[in-house]
């Protein structure tokens, strides 16, 4: 039995990826860059860089990427406010769970993003705490969030389970020297799986994973 689980947030319990990439298309169509789904699966759900590195080559003398980014990620803002959605089985599975093992998550998503998508989402009172991209230094897939989470919880890495959905995500819970779960989505399917420990297709998997009814 592990004595914890770390979930990730974005593809794993909140639809929002899918947000995500809109901001960040609609954003460089400004600077007359077309972003496809397969370019952004690949720079950031697979390999965690940011899309908007490809505003220098529009041709354009000179793009302020600051100004860019902050229009991305107040349109984000807006899709979470009206459009994001807790994932199917997610409520249920956190019920099973919940008072049999500790629960944190560990997110890439920044604080207000995070917040905001969260509003109604009537998730958070399953966890113990949650980590969001100001709570550590180095992204994943770096190992640095879930040995912080580790800290956090003061558990050693091996005796925690990481729930992930991406390729970056799984790459960093492995390197910190945690089980991985993954549960690809149709947005990560393509990435490499091979160090997670297991590989579901459904989040209502988990607690039969760990022997909870």
């Amino acid at each position: 039995m592990f004595e914890a689980i770390f979930w990730d947030n974005d593809g794993i319990l909140m639809e929002t990826e899918h947000l995500y990439y809109k901001a960040n298309a609609e954003a460089l169509a400004r600077v007359g860059v077309s972003l496809s789904m397969e370019e952004f699966c690949d720079i950031s759900l697979r390999k965690g860089e940011s899309v908007l590195a490809l505003a220098g080559t529009s041709g354009q003398c000179s793009v302020d990427t600051g100004k860019l980014r902050r229009y991305r990620d107040d349109l984000y803002l807006q899709f979470l406010g009206s459009e994001a959605t807790v994932i199917p089985g997610v409520k249920e599975t956190l019920w099973k769970l919940h008072g049999k093992v500790p629960m944190a998550i560990v997110t890439s998503c920044r604080k207000a993003h995070f917040l905001q998508m969260h509003r109604s989402s009537g998730l958070l009172g399953y966890f113990d705490f949650v980590l969001t991209r100001e709570d550590y230094g180095s992204s994943k897939p770096d190992p640095e969030p879930y040995l912080t989470a580790c800290s956090r919880a003061g558990l050693h890495p091996q005796r925690c389970l990481a729930v992930e959905d991406s390729e970056r995500g799984v790459t960093s819970a492995a390197r910190a020297g945690l089980a991985v779960a993954a549960i690809p989505g149709e947005m990560n399917i393509s990435g490499d799986f091979s160090s997670a420990r297991w590989l579901l297709d459904d989040i209502r998997d988990i607690p039969s994973l760990l022997n909870i009814a």
